[in-house]
Order: C-alpha cells, then sequence, then structure tokens
C-alpha cells in the first residue's frame, strides 16, 4: 500500500512538472513572437501625417482611436464598455492652428524690427484665439495673483492692452503641504484667465513647448517663445531674464516691470468647442471562474499635441507608450497560457489637454475599484536602455513579477521607486489613479541614448529606441501573466 502511494505521488509530480515546462515553453513562445519590427511599425503609424498629431478633440485623433480599436479586435482583445463599444466618449473642445503665426519685435531697443523664426524661436499658441495683438511688452512673472500667500505679480503695474511676458508654474519649488496651497494658481488656464481679466492684449508664454492644455479666449491671443526670445526682450533693462527668474523662486517675491519695446503677434486658428474625444477600452476576459472578477488595468495616452504650425509626431510621447500596451495586448491575447484575472487596457484621450480622459474613466469605471488589483500607466517609453517602475518598492507582492521577469529573460537595469506624495498639480494620468486610492505603477524607461524632443517637431521615430520598446512590451506580457495569475495576491 505504501508502495502504491510513492508511485501515485511520483506520478503527480511528473504531472506537474511537464506541465510547468510545457507552460514555460508556451510562454517563451509568445515571448520571442513579440518584436521590434512590429513595435516601430505602431508607433510609425501612429506618427503618421495623416493623424496630424493626434490632437484630442480632433476627426485625426479619431482616426487614430479606429485604427487602435481596430488592431484590438483582429488580435481577439474584446471591447471594454457594457454596450460592446472601444470608446468611452467625453466632451473635448480643441483649436485647429491654420499657420504658424508669426512674432515681431516692433520697437526693441536698438529700434529695429525684427520677425522671430518658427518653429527655432516660438511656437503658436495651440489654443489662441485667431487674429492680431500688438502692444508694449510688460515682464509679469508667473502671472499670479494669491492675496492668500500675500504675493501678487499684478501688484502696481498697469498691463490693460499690453503683451504679458509670463513664466510656467509657479514661484515655489518645495514639494510639500504649502505646494498644495499653489496649486490653484499653476494652471495655464487660470493665469490666461487672470490676464485677460485685467486687460491684457496677449501673452507670450516662456517655454518653448507646444501645449493644447491652455484656454481659447476670445479675443486672446498668445505664443510660447524661447529663453533666448525672453532673454532678447530683455535687453536694455538691466536686468537679465534667467537672474529676475532665478530671483523670483529664491525669495517667493513678484518683479514685474515693463520692458521697454514692443510686439505683435499674430495667429490663424479655427475653434471648435462642441468637439468631443474618446479613450480606447479593450478587454481580455480572464480564464478562471473566480480570479476574472478581479482585474488590471493598463493604459497609455493616445493623443499628442497636434499640428500647430507644422506636424508635430509624438512618436516618443506617447505613441511609444501606445504601442507597447498594444503588443503587450496582442501577445496576452493570443498566449497559449491565459490570464486568470481579467486584463483592462485603455488608451486615454485628451491627457496633453488636461487630463480629460483619465478623469471621464473615474467618472465612469468599467471595473469595480474594489476589484482592481493594480493600475500601470506608461508614458514615454521608447527611449533608453533600462526602465524605472516608479511606486514599485511600495508593492513589492506587485513589483517582484518585473524583476523575475527582468532578471529571467530580459536582463535590463530595472530600478524602482517608493510611492512619493506630489503636492503639485497631476501631470500623468496614472497620477489621477494614484490620486484615486488605486495601487499605481508607471513605468519609465532610463539611459536616453537619443535626444528627447518634447512636444515639439522632431518628436518622429528617429527618436525611438525599438530594441528598449521591444522589451518593455515583452517584461509587460511576462509580469502582468505573472500578476494575473498570482493566487497569493488578491484586491484589499
Amino acid at each position: 500500500m505504501y508502495s502504491k502511494y510513492l508511485i501515485l505521488l511520483f506520478l503527480c509530480l511528473f504531472v506537474v512538472r511537464v506541465y510547468s515546462q510545457d507552460q514555460g515553453k508556451a510562454i517563451r513562445t509568445t515571448f520571442h513572437s513579440i518584436s521590434s519590427h512590429d513595435l516601430l511599425n505602431y508607433a510609425a503609424e501612429l506618427s503618421s501625417e495623416k493623424y496630424k498629431g493626434r490632437l484630442s478633440g480632433s476627426p485625426e485623433y479619431q482616426a487614430a482611436a479606429s485604427w487602435i480599436a481596430d488592431q484590438l479586435k483582429h488580435a481577439g482583445v474584446k471591447p471594454g464598455l457594457a454596450d460592446n463599444s472601444y470608446f468611452q466618449w467625453f466632451p473635448n473642445a480643441y483649436s485647429e492652428v491654420l499657420t504658424p503665426g508669426s512674432i515681431t519685435l516692433l520697437e526693441g531697443n536698438n529700434n529695429q524690427q525684427k520677425e522671430y523664426k518658427f518653429p527655432n524661436e516660438y511656437f503658436p499658441g495651440s489654443n489662441s484665439a485667431s487674429g492680431t495683438a500688438s502692444g508694449e511688452v510688460v515682464y509679469v512673472g508667473f502671472g499670479i495673483s494669491a492675496p492668500e500667500l500675500n504675493y501678487d505679480d499684478y501688484k502696481n503695474i498697469d498691463v490693460k492692452g499690453r503683451i504679458l511676458v509670463m513664466q510656467t508654474g509657479v514661484p515655489y519649488a518645495g514639494n510639500d503641504s504649502t505646494q498644495l496651497k499653489w496649486e490653484p494658481y499653476s494652471y495655464h488656464r487660470y493665469k490666461f484667465q487672470r490676464a485677460k481679466e485685467l486687460g491684457a492684449a496677449g501673452i507670450l508664454y516662456i517655454g518653448k513647448i507646444a501645449n493644447p492644455n491652455t484656454s481659447h479666449l476670445e479675443g486672446f491671443i498668445y505664443a510660447h517663445i524661447s529663453d533666448s526670445v525672453a532673454e532678447e526682450l530683455f535687453d536694455g533693462t538691466g536686468q537679465k531674464y534667467a537672474e529676475t527668474h532665478a530671483a523670483i523662486v529664491k525669495d517667493v517675491q513678484p518683479n514685474s516691470f515693463p520692458l521697454n519695446n514692443k510686439v505683435k503677434i499674430s495667429a490663424s486658428t479655427k475653434y471648435f468647442p462642441d468637439s468631443r474625444s474618446c479613450n480606447v477600452i479593450g478587454m481580455i476576459e480572464g480564464s478562471d471562474p473566480i480570479l476574472k472578477n478581479e482585474a488590471i488595468i493598463i493604459g497609455a495616452h493616445l493623443d499628442a499635441v497636434g499640428s500647430p504650425g507644422c506636424l508635430f509626431p509624438g512618436a516618443l510621447d506617447n505613441a511609444s507608450g501606445s504601442a507597447d500596451i498594444l503588443a503587450a495586448a496582442k501577445a496576452l491575447a493570443s498566449s497559449e497560457v491565459k490570464p486568470a484575472r481579467t486584463i483592462i487596457f485603455v488608451f486615454f484621450g485628451g491627457e496633453e489637454c488636461g487630463l480629460y480622459g483619465s478623469k471621464k474613466y473615474m467618472e465612469s469605471p468599467v471595473w469595480p475599484k474594489e476589484k482592481v488589483i493594480c493600475m500601470i500607466n506608461l508614458d514615454m517609453v521608447g527611449n533608453g536602455t533600462g526602465f524605472h517602475l516608479a511606486n514599485g518598492k511600495s508593492f513589492p507582492e506587485l513589483l517582484t513579477h518585473f524583476t523575475e521577469a527582468n532578471d529571467k529573460y530580459l536582463h535590463r537595469d530595472l530600478k524602482a521607486s517608493e510611492v512619493r506624495i506630489n503636492y503639485g498639480r497631476p501631470r500623468t494620468d496614472g497620477a489621477i489613479f494614484e490620486k484615486a486610492g488605486y495601487k499605481t505603477l508607471s513605468l519609465y524607461t532610463s539611459g536616453s541614448v537619443k535626444p528627447v524632443y518634447y512636444h515639439a517637431p522632431l518628436d518622429n521615430t528617429n527618436a525611438l529606441t525599438p530594441e528598449i520598446m521591444e522589451d518593455a512590451a515583452k517584461l509587460l506580457y511576462l509580469g502582468i501573466l505573472g500578476l494575473a495569475n498570482d493566487h497569493g495576491i488578491g484586491v484589499q
């Protein structure tokens, strides 16, 4: 009798071992099916001229969203909405920038007129009204009136009819509870509205970064200028732009003054106030009758900044993250080893406009929050040699699946950090989930090997490292599959 039990135990162990070997072989087969060639093709498609920079709200963004949905459908990833749709809609006004516009220095300290050059010295305002504004130029620091903080950039200075030279952000640099008091003043929309309320004719916004996360205000003209243009506008004042800016931040004290010159800004735009945009949501239902009620969410923003004056392809930011998730979704859908838990893929719209898509998801979640294991966000994961999992150290039960996959298969440098409270305004879709109480990981690349062109025309496929994109998709496939099939973890 004892020998029969030994034989039975041996047979059980043998079957488990054979099953484990077969499972490992199946995982490796899917792992090796993920290729840099496909990843680069996905990013090239999304970055192509026909989508005009995927500006959320535009018909071209919707065409890109439809392409993603078609890819998911053909891969066997089901629609994620209850109405059997891939599209989660939300309002999203936008402006089409018809020409680069112009910035002209009419009266400078050398009394010579000068035309600034696009795109080297300025970008047109993504939501500027159409028309022309001219006037004397006034530097107004950060453009903030915060009486409760004893700070007012507009105190004792007349800006009516003037062109304002203004900083982004706030003068307070600490990441602490005091920053919370400054947060409402950090939003571009607040700054633009405040300037218009005080009668300003327009803004030259320092920081040459295309940005649709601004206001369309009727009759209000603006553009983004480089630091070098700001320095030139300071000529003859006895002050240097960089030194003035640094002193305001150091002392948290305003220093606004006329720049003794005159500028004209021209813009040609068309505003679409009633447009809408969408998240693209797909789902792989879990294979386990119990665990399928729990879900893992993985997301990346699909939108970019459009074509303000020329095409801004948005390859690294964030065709790369979208392509990585698409490849991982296809791998998980085709994998012979099925995820026990449900996997939800979200391609967010409206991120660049103000995190519209992730906020919409919070209003109308497709899965109960209490049944979500974690959310994993990808942004600009396409240029580098290694990986970083933000918040990973705070959730070791999640992190271990990615570190083990990397150690066994990829051998990339992979680091992680702990959750750190950000007291400033949220800047990523992941931050919206984190703020809502989801366990959130954010996957980034480290060790950039190519220049990073942020919100700029050169953010094209030449800025990508296809090999790191392939490994990002492989890391997602292995890590998510491990999480989905881990019976030792669960929602809390």
